[in-house]
Parts: structure tokens; C-alpha cells; sequence
């Protein structure tokens, strides 16, 4: 089962496609850690990739296509994917299509986390980060019990310098201007599946496994 997870900036994404890959046992390819790995390792891909970065140029999608394609056929693959960061427009999601289908693979479902814009602003702009051991808190929704105070380790928390409002607002417009055509895309052909994002995790996690209509299956082997 090949899926792709699309949610804006805040909406918890990193937190279900871990979820899903462990449930499922598919392999979650993030665009941008696969990224990162084909420049540490030097890859022909990766060195190339990093040519159009060194330039400050954005990579050529064909390139990014070739990457992922490559990524896919390897053998942790052969059960599914979660792709998550990719595809972010319509023009690389029709790519994708057609290289997938290469392959003999094709995109089965899509899963579109959605929080409203107002939740996601505060996310973003309240969220707190413990400087030692990288626990995360948020003065909106879940604060630590001592300001500026780690619950778990006691160290100070900190705030990115790109959390503010003005920078969280910019963000989720951007991406949904941008991915709004994508959304469009799949919806069109039956594939994507709305997700209420603002629920519990637990029960966000639940209602893709329905979606995907593996949830029974799962309980059954449980």
C-alpha cells in the first residue's frame, strides 16, 4: 500500500506517519531527510541535488522524482510507502504518478490531516522547546506546570526564532495556496481521505487506519 500523508505546517504529521509506519509496516520516506541522506552518502542523486542548493536554486522536480523512484524500489519498500513531504504541488503529483506506474506501484490513498488555520498559528507560534532533552510544550494547549520550565527534565524551554504569529500565518498560507491544486487532484480521483486533525492522537490515528480500511484487520491480529 503506497500512501501519501499531506497536513499543513503544525497539523501533527511527524506524530501519525510514525503511528502509520509502525501499524502498518510500510516505510515512511520523508522528501527531506531522504534529501539530507543522498548528500551525506554522495550519491549521484544527492551530489547533484546539492549543485542546484550550493546555487541557492530550487531542485528540478525530475530529480527529486528520480530520488524518491530510487528510494522506492529498494527491498524495506516492498510492502509500502508513507511518503510525507511529497508531493507538495499538482504538476509533481501527476509526476509521480507516472513514474510510480513505471513500476507496476501506484498512489492507493491519501490522507489529509486537517486543523483549522486558527488552531495551527497557535501551534506553531506557542510552541516551546526544551533546550536538553527536546521535549516540546505549548503555552496554548499544553503548557509546562512551571513557565519557561521543562516538565520532564527540569532545563529551560526556548522559542524558535521563527515561532512568532506574523511567521506562522505566512507558513500556513503559503502551503495552502500551494496545495490546494493537490487536494483537488486526488479528491478528483477518489483517493483522498479527510482526517479531523484536531481530535486526540490516538483517535486521529484510529480514523486513518478506517480510512484506509485496515483498522479491523489490525484489532483482529491484536
Amino acid at each position: 500500500m503506497d500512501i501519501i500523508l499531506i497536513g499543513p505546517p503544525g497539523a501533527g504529521k511527524g506524530t501519525q506517519a510514525l503511528a502509520i509506519e509502525q501499524q502498518l509496516g510500510v516505510t515512511h520516506i520523508a522528501s527531506g531527510d531522504l534529501f539530507r541522506a543522498a548528500i551525506k552518502q554522495g550519491t549521484p542523486l544527492g551530489l547533484q541535488a546539492q549543485e542546484y542548493m550550493n546555487r541557492g536554486a530550487l531542485v528540478p522536480d525530475d530529480l527529486v522524482i528520480n530520488m524518491i523512484i530510487e528510494r522506492v524500489l529498494r527491498p524495506d519498500c516492498a510492502e509500502g510507502v508513507l511518503f510525507d513531504g511529497f508531493p507538495r504541488t499538482e504538476a509533481q503529483a501527476v509526476a509521480l504518478d507516472a513514474a510510480l506506474a513505471k513500476h507496476q506501484r501506484q498512489i492507493d490513498s491519501v490522507l489529509f490531516l486537517d486543523v483549522p488555520a486558527d488552531i495551527l498559528v497557535k501551534r506553531m507560534a506557542g510552541r516551546q522547546i526544551c533546550g536538553l532533552c527536546g521535549a516540546i510544550h505549548n503555552i496554548y494547549f499544553f503548557p509546562s506546570k512551571r513557565p519557561g520550565v521543562c516538565d520532564q527534565c527540569g532545563d529551560l524551554l526556548y522559542q524558535r526564532s521563527d515561532d512568532t504569529f506574523e511567521t506562522a500565518r505566512r507558513r500556513i498560507d503559503v502551503y495552502f495556496t500551494q496545495t490546494r491544486p493537490l487536494i483537488e487532484y486526488y479528491s478528483q480521483q477518489g483517493k483522498l481521505v479527510e482526517v479531523d486533525g484536531l481530535r486526540p492522537i490516538e483517535q486521529v490515528t484510529e480514523s486513518m487506519l478506517e480510512a484506509l480500511g485496515v483498522l479491523q484487520a489490525l484489532e483482529r491480529m491484536a
